[in-house]
């Protein structure tokens, strides 16, 4: 194991302290950089520490009046050695003790003139929570370790991706579902279901080109397009029916209630399924409502509902096929454009997932919600928002069962405090919104404030990875990808040039037709 010296640790009057140490900066051609790891021996035992800031400093150049004096006649590196006088102090803040297991929290100060070295390849994966045969994500900020997290740590309490428009969401999003796709049994392996708000991720299922480098997954995905997507009334209550109608009085419960009910009678008689269509009829025909307005107002309910066209007698897709160990099923809703269907699609699939994943009927999965804001909204009534129950209940409830959930948003203050709360993983990339930010700050367990004030200028393609994955936050150079990008994630001017191509083929078509 080789150990690279980078410093020595130097009292001063702020240190050193069980919480904080300064060292001066060996010049020695390693690079030292905010946010290093980094070790040292101290009374206690071998410490980890992490580098919060780094200052330089010459003494030439203490007095502003002497070197505004000195500057008016000629350069101060002219008439004195100022070179040598340059020194550089980095800050460091103690992580912890290493111990076998675990390690300790720091309680007595590294002493002054103690040697500073870079936190090893043999240390810092160990300190850090990292598993050799962990999910990889990419590389720790300025150490060439990659970020292999454990799958249960990572999944099992729930994981929240949360970023700005633009600031690598989906990207690393693609990253995480390959992982999952190559992933050995012999590690364990999930299912996976991706609620596909805007089409990003269906490239996923589509075979690659011939000649591409990308690695195809098509043969381990399912795409399923969201406008053909119905939910079989005959499989459901009269209770889970009336939920996607909230606003109906409790007059046109009961009454609905006894129609669905004689349905359901029949049904075990061996009558067959029914849908929205034999319900209405019934409604209509019925002796049971005894009063006409009841009848009519009920009427209108059900055919407003059945409007929607996605009721109907049987269910599709079939959930019991939708997850498969080491399966991504990608639940497309491009196409769809009224809010309120997307919701009971979502509501529906969690709703029953999460009971046939408690019965033990299907297996352990990940249920990834794009655009999370959007179903598990905070401060919204359920009757606008009929996603939010279930999904609250899955993060609340689901880790006893293996059912698992991944919230991405790119507005955190307008997601669910609950289900933000009881995502026990955080992965946060470039968010500049302070509203955001506090969110962030208060939602997520063991963050800094120096790594709070980094979020907000992180390039694409690194990210903060915080909360029960990982013993300390580590930030990360994400990976680069290994499936095909979605054509809908081109930029601007690609996405201009298509277009004009492709009317240009088009008008060159008309003129070959008509001579």
């Amino acid at each position: 194991m080789e150990f690279v010296e980078i410093g020595t640790v130097v009292s001063n009057t702020e240190g050193p302290t069980p919480s904080q140490f300064d060292f001066v900066v060996k010049d020695n051609g390693a690079k030292v950089r905010k946010g290093q790891f980094v070790e040292l021996e101290t009374d206690e035992g071998r410490l980890v520490g992490r580098i919060e800031d780094i200052f330089k400093a010459n003494r030439y150049f203490e007095r502003a009046e002497s070197v505004r004096e000195y500057e008016k006649n000629k350069d101060m590196s002219s008439i004195f050695p100022v070179d040598r006088w340059e020194f550089t102090v980095a800050r460091a803040k103690p992580l912890g003790i290493m111990a076998n297991p675990g390690t300790l929290k720091p309680s007595f100060p590294p002493s002054p003139g103690e040697k500073v070295f870079l936190a090893s390849e043999d240390v810092l994966p160990k300190f850090l929570g990292l598993d050799e045969n962990g999910i990889n994500l990419g590389t720790i900020e300025h150490h060439d370790i990659e970020v292999k997290i454990n799958l249960t740590k990572l999944l099992q309490k729930h994981l929240a991706i949360l970023a700005m428009s633009g600031a690598g969401k989906s990207y690393f999003t693609s990253i995480l579902i390959e992982e999952l796709l190559e992933r050995q049994k012999k590690y364990g392996r999930v299912g996976v279901v991706l609620i596909d708000v805007h089409g990003e991720y269906t490239s996923f299922a589509e075979p690659v080109k011939a000649g591409d480098k990308c690695i195809d997954y098509s043969k381990k995905c399912a795409h399923i397009n969201g406008v053909n997507i119905r939910i079989g009334i005959s499989n459901m209550s009269a209770e889970q029916l009336m939920y996607y109608m909230p606003n109906m009085s409790a007059i046109q419960r009961r009454e609905l209630a006894k129609v669905f009910d004689s349905f359901k009678r029949k049904m075990k008689k061996g009558e067959g399924t029914f849908n929205l269509d034999d319900i209405i009829k019934e409604v209509e025909e019925t002796d049971l409502i005894k009063k006409q307005a009841t009848k009519e107002s009920l009427i209108g309910w059900l055919y407003d509902a059945n409007k929607d066209t996605i009721f109907s007698d049987t269910d599709y897709p079939n959930l019991r096929t939708l997850v498969k160990p080491g399966h991504l099923s990608i639940i497309d809703l491009s196409g769809i454009l009224g809010s309120r269907r997307k919701q009971i699609i979502v509501s529906h699939l969690a709703r029953e997932l999460f009971n046939m994943r408690r019965n033990n009927q299907i297996p352990p999965f990940l249920l990834v919600i794009e655009e999370a804001h959007q179903f598990v909204p905070e401060g919204v009534k359920s009757e606008y928002a009929l996603a939010k129950s279930i999904v609250e209940q899955v993060a609340r409830e689901g880790r006893k069962f293996h059912a698992s959930v991944c919230l991405i948003s790119q507005r955190p203050k307008r997601l669910s405090t609950t289900v933000l709360s009881q995502c026990n993983t955080h992965i946060i990339m470039r968010v500049t919104n302070p509203y955001d930010l506090d969110h962030i700050k208060q939602s997520s367990e063991g963050i800094t404030q120096s790594a709070l004030d980094s979020i907000s200028t992180l390039p694409v393609g690194e990210g903060l990875i915080v909360g029960e994955a990982v013993n300390h936050p580590i930030f990360v150079k994400i990976r680069k990808r290994k499936s095909q990008e979605s054509t809908k994630g081109i930029d601007l001017e690609k996405a201009a040039q298509k277009f004009e191509e492709k009317m240009e083929a088009r008008s060159k078509d008309a003129e070959a037709f008509f001579g």
